[in-house]
């Protein structure tokens, strides 16, 4: 009997440490610093801006981070970025006016969104390929961890501390980051020993494939649509609850969600693995806006608690299971562009839906929202049906290169 793949070796405890501190700073910072923001004096659109602007820097960035991770290595070039996370979240501290705020917070995203594809990239690239879709679970765990964990850390922190006791800890977390990410050996994973070799200006892909992978859009507009649900659940949840009177309710949505995604991410996993991408896929698509509509319609602890779980296997199990797909099947040459694509459209859809979503709360109120969110988020299911059908999306066992 042939002996499996191990998943949990030195190099996956280290990348996904990486990986979830990294991502824990800009999600402590995400539930936080509007508020710091408005204590500075800002209004709450302005409040808003501050919170989200890292988004757009983020995506920028990773539009550009395909190109520099094959230029210059893998690993040269997530020590450089994640040594700027660390040099951004240092500037929190002298960042005493609202504009210089912005300034930072857009300069953090900005390194923030190539460290992430980095580490995403070297992680991916690292997991066994006869166990990807659960050594894949696992892995992703790392950054739904940081979701679940950073908003309920961060609010702790900021009550007794303030601002100046989130940017110690943010602070400490992504130096911690780059510590990790410094004992990662990428030699036998990084093609041409990019790592190794002079640094040299390397034939470069022209066009649209300097910036994404053309292969991986099917799978990312999935995580779009999928994304715009789960932005809506995780923006605006405490305002709503506010509005109905729910605030102790709602208290449980993030605990549960964390509760449901460290049980359900192995088994997924193993399911994708054995049966194939559809089992998973398609309940994954259909339970989130499931859970939105009846946060809408009949909000209790009972829908709050499923709300969490839906969020959980639906955009939780969706962005490793989508990963899973989208990696197995690209070269580890075209993996640092396809990963810049897969997170690009879902950074657009966290970023972008509350902007959209938030035109709706004031023209028709917070139930009306949540319906519109169930709605958009519910696309991806025939999206990916008729890719799938079309043979766009591939189907188990198919791989362009390793």
């Amino acid at each position: 009997m042939k002996e499996k793949e191990p998943i949990f070796t030195r190099d996956f405890a280290l990348v996904f440490f990486a990986q979830f501190l990294s991502g824990l700073v800009m999600n402590i910072l995400m539930s936080t610093i509007g508020e710091y923001a408005t204590a500075l004096g800002a209004s709450s659109t302005i409040a808003g801006v501050a919170t989200g602007i890292h988004v757009f820097g983020g995506l920028i960035s990773r539009l550009y981070s395909g190109s520099l991770l094959n230029q210059f290595g893998w690993k040269r070039v997530a020590m450089a970025s994640l040594l700027m996370h660390f040099a951004a979240g240092c500037c929190y501290f002298p960042a005493q006016n609202v504009a210089l705020l912005i300034l930072v917070r857009f300069i953090h995203g900005l390194g923030f969104g190539v460290a992430s594809n980095a580490i995403m990239v070297i992680g991916m690239a690292s997991l066994p390929r006869s166990r990807y879709g659960e050594a894949t679970g696992y892995f992703m765990l790392s950054g739904s961890l940081a979701i679940a964990v950073g908003p309920f850390a961060g609010g702790i922190i900021f009550d007794l501390f303030g601002g100046t006791g989130i940017f110690i800890l943010c602070s400490i977390a992504s130096l911690l980051s780059l510590i990790f990410m410094g004992f990662i050996d990428v030699k036998a994973i990084e093609p041409g020993g990019a790592a190794e070799r002079p640094l040299i200006k390397d034939k470069k892909p022209k066009g649209i494939s300097a910036f994404i992978e053309p292969k991986a859009v099917p799978v990312s507009l999935c995580i779009l649509f999928t994304s715009f649900g789960f932005a809506a659940m995780i923006s605006f949840y405490r305002m709503y609850a506010a509005s109905i009177n729910m605030a102790r309710e709602f208290s449980i949505l993030f605990p549960a969600y964390a509760a449901v995604l460290i049980v359900s991410r192995p088994i997924t996993g193993k399911l994708q693995d054995k049966y194939g991408d559809d089992v998973v896929c398609y309940p994954s698509f259909a339970i989130l806006p499931i859970g939105l509509a009846l946060l809408a319609l009949r909000p209790c602890l009972a829908t709050i608690v499923f709300c969490a779980a839906a969020g959980a296997l639906g955009y939780g199990t969706m962005i490793s299971c989508l990963s899973a797909i989208l990696n197995r099947s690209i070269s580890n040459e075209r993996r640092p562009f396809a990963t810049a694509t897969f997170w690009a459209c879902c950074d657009l859809g966290v970023g972008i839906g509350p902007m959209l979503l938030g035109t709706i709360v004031t023209a028709s109120g917070y139930r009306a929202m949540y319906l519109a969110a169930a709605g958009i988020s519910f696309i991806a299911l025939p999206v990916y049906y008729l890719l799938r059908k079309k043979s766009v999306i591939a189907e188990p066992g198919i791989c362009a290169g390793s």
